[in-house]
């Protein structure tokens, strides 16, 4: 087989270039999950575990519900 029928398989020519793609979709997405607060429940349930083990743990619903109301009473926090 000569060398010019040989061509590189399909996943090399895309593969840099996806790699790259995906890459940068779940980097945007981890920002995006941390900016909105997608990872505080589990810190706090990880805090109260550690922390405090005798307190029982809320219901993810409980804790975003008991948040918001905090910042409603609060809104220093805020933009608006």
């Amino acid at each position: 087989m000569s060398s010019m029928n040989m061509r590189p398989a399909r996943s090399d020519t895309l593969g840099g270039p996806l790699r790259t793609v995906v890459r940068a979709g779940r980097a945007l997405a981890g920002y995006l999950n941390a900016v909105l607060g997608g990872q505080d429940y589990a810190r706090y349930v990880e805090h109260l575990r550690r922390n405090h083990p005798e307190c029982p743990v809320p219901t993810e619903r409980e804790y975003w519900r008991e948040r918001h109301d905090a910042a409603d009473r609060n809104p220093t926090n805020r933009c608006c």
